[in-house]
């Protein structure tokens, strides 16, 4: 056991009465998400799975239960009769949405999985550099598809090409048994990798007979077993990769391959997607035309589709040939390493407190040091009437992501940097809406001031649980399928229309599906073959002033720009989006905002006749038709078995109610979330002060 529980925490069951059977303010999307998504199996009770109320009470007993166990360990103070009240409070919280824990908290805090195994699975997010694979050249590859196992999503760097010659396998006569478990599948890769640049050898032969059947439950994570395909045709493409490269010294096109290669084996092996980010030279041509489709078309389709390509910028660089790229089709995305070792937020000018960082998470909202992993955690600021509300959210927004730094991981290399750094991730979500709600200058205001209040919030606790203060505390994430919980737009992005289908997708032999069914929701085989169907759901979006094709791409990036500025220490995730006659202005915007920018992306505004799409624009007239033929949902008596969604935490949807609870067709502003699949490129996928150091207030 990597943390040991000596006690667990245990929220009064007076307390937890006031939720018992009931459900909080959301409507039909956010329910039918959290039940495909994130509600995890109810322990002996027929396979049944957790309402909300009990969702929350797991993901708040774990937390405490961590804070508990960790000072029992140090023999550290502990109020119970305060933790207690602490305990409600966030409970509170994330029952009226004022926050939320990432999808991977949702679905894996405090399952035993967390103390048993590590806190990897609680963690969003990680950065890999290749540059020691003259060393070590296995273990960035084998990290990624570790973490990636685990739902972390992971970037890589591409700074080791020319460092290894590949060689020809020398076989071994012995064969190689492949456990049945995560480590199993990554020794195995180890394995082969090491063959090719010498420094082991080729197994005779591969028995995958141990690897449990496809369909099999993994009862420990959560989730069904996809067999031994999967694993079989990525050692079969990383011979495609090297095999013809023996001789040769590896490229970028090598290691980004390899990368995709097993990031297509995490997705095929019982995840629907993975989050890969490759940065590369912006000098390196090879690299830069890796996704051309009319020069590796077969690749494209087979791998390299599984990661969004960025490049690490260098200040003062020329951006026009690079720039120009980025206008055809959105890639590559862009890095500053030199403003994220430099400075926090942007306000408080250089500091150098992060000079180790190599590169960034997938979705670019973390500066991270490499095998560096972070937590990240969502505030709605929107779903707020004042300043001192707000603050008081930030107190336990903040509580949560430290406590779980305050749990190692199983790798040891992870664990040096992450118990030094503890960088965490305070976020906000429905930043446009804020705007809209309260003003631009009074919303910068709450950023400014609500960063002050962190900075003393982590002083104080970091003394009582003696710890590191963290290096980076706040960021800007897109959002995964969490804001269609609370309904707020995705991270800093712009509303996609005003009324529009928003569409998820449910395996075919869900019982969710019948009665999405009967309540008259528009429902259609998926054309992708992926044995699931399209479930779209009309939304009519809340505080409504502009659709993403009203706002000029400028205005978009002074608004990163500005977070930048007010809030984010780590980054600002943000894909803006552009109308065909602004392309030419991206070189400008490049060299006008590198002082003031650590990471940017774009995608072209065209249509992108995408079948079934996560949100298409509709008329009022549309919107009316479908929402009035809709019924309540009631999903009594439920049993499912279906996979979902492990980069955004989701498993297993079991469900059995013992009395019909109808949750009913409402207008309710359930915004699409940036696709989780990397750097926003849209695919189908899916207050008051504190009291006495020593113990939780």
């Amino acid at each position: 056991m990597l943390f040991e529980v000596k006690e667990r925490f245990k929220l009064s069951e007076k307390f937890i009465d006031q939720f018992r059977g009931t459900q909080p303010k959301w409507g039909p999307l956010g329910y039918v998400t959290f039940k495909r998504t994130y509600a995890r199996a109810v322990p002996d009770e027929g396979g049944r799975t957790e309402e909300y109320w009990e969702t929350v009470r797991r993901v708040v007993e774990g937390c405490y239960t961590i804070q508990l166990n960790h000072c029992r360990n140090l023999k550290l103070p502990w109020n119970t009769q305060k933790a207690q009240h602490s305990a409600q409070e966030m409970y509170q919280l994330m029952w009226d949405f004022k926050f939320l824990p990432p999808g991977r908290g949702l679905w894996m805090m405090g399952s035993d999985y967390i103390y048993e195994r590590g806190s990897a699975a609680l963690n969003n997010c990680a950065f890999v550099s290749t540059d020691e694979i003259n060393f070590n050249f296995s273990e960035p590859f084998c990290f990624l598809m570790d973490m990636s196992l685990l739902g972390v999503g992971v970037a890589f760097d591409t700074k080791g090409a020319g460092t290894v010659t590949i060689h020809d396998p020398k076989p071994a006569g012995y064969t190689h048994v492949v456990e049945d478990s995560k480590e199993g599948w990554v020794d195995l890769v180890r394995c082969v990798l090491e063959a090719y640049v010498g420094k082991g050898k080729r197994p005779a032969h591969i028995d995958y007979s141990q690897i449990r059947p496809a369909g099999s439950p993994i009862r420990t994570f959560g989730g069904i077993a996809p067999g031994p395909a999967p694993l079989i045709e990525c050692i079969a493409n990383i011979d495609k990769v090297l095999e013809p490269r023996i001789g040769d010294r590896i490229t970028s096109a090598d290691i980004t391959d390899l990368m995709n290669v097993i990031g297509k084996c995490v997705v095929s092996g019982g995840v629907r997607r993975t989050a890969e980010l490759a940065l590369g030279n912006p000098a390196d041509q090879e690299y830069l035309q890796l996704k051309d489709p009319e020069l590796y078309k077969d690749k494209l389709m087979a791998w390299r589709w599984a990661s969004n390509n960025s490049v690490s910028a260098d200040i003062g660089m020329d951006y026009q040939q690079v720039g120009m790229q980025t206008a055809k089709n959105g890639e590559p995305g862009y890095f500053w390493l030199e403003n994220a070792r430099a400075f926090g937020r942007l306000k408080d000018g250089i500091n150098n407190a992060d000079e180790k960082v190599q590169g960034t998470n997938p979705c670019a909202e973390q500066s991270l040091e490499s095998y560096e992993i972070c937590n990240l955690v969502e505030t709605f600021p929107s779903l707020h009437d004042s300043f001192d509300e707000y603050k008081r959210t930030l107190k336990f927004a903040y509580l949560y992501a430290k406590t779980v730094t305050l749990v190692p991981t199983h790798n040891e290399r992870t664990n040096a940097i992450m118990l030094r750094n503890r960088r965490i991730g305070l976020s906000q979500s429905g930043i446009v809406e804020a705007f809209e709600k309260h003003g631009r200058r009074t919303h910068f205001q709450w950023c400014d001031e609500g960063y002050t209040y962190i900075c003393k919030l982590d002083r104080i606790y970091a003394q009582w649980l003696c710890i590191p203060e963290s290096i980076k505390k706040t960021s800007v994430k897109p959002s995964g399928t969490v804001s269609l919980l609370p309904g707020v737009t995705p991270g800093i992005h712009d509303p996609h229309s005003q009324f529009y289908y928003r569409t998820i997708r449910i395996d075919r032999t869900s019982p969710l599906v019948e009665p999405i069914r009967r309540a008259g929701y528009r429902m259609e085989d998926s054309v992708y073959g992926d044995n699931t169907l399209v479930v779209y759901f009309p939304v009519k979006q809340r505080m409504f002033e502009r659709s993403k094709n009203d706002v000029s791409i400028w205005e978009q990036v002074e608004n990163v720009a500005q977070m930048q500025y007010y809030w984010a220490d780590n980054q600002v995730s943000a894909t803006i989006t552009f109308r065909p006659e602004e392309a030419r202005d991206i070189p400008k915007i490049l060299e006008l905002y590198e002082p003031r920018l650590k990471s940017i992306s774009f995608l072209p505004l065209v249509e992108h006749n995408y079948a079934q799409a996560p949100y298409q624009e509709i008329t009022p007239e549309m919107y009316h038709n479908a929402a009035s033929k809709l019924r309540g949902l009631d999903f009594e008596n439920l049993n499912t078995d279906e996979t979902s969604d492990l980069y955004c935490d989701g498993d297993k949807c079991e469900l059995v109610m013992a009395e019909p609870k109808v949750i009913p067709q409402e207008e309710f502003p359930f915004a699409a979330p940036r696709n989780g699949n990397g750097n926003g490129h849209q695919k189908p996928a899916e207050v008051g002060e504190e009291k006495e150091v020593g113990t939780p207030s």
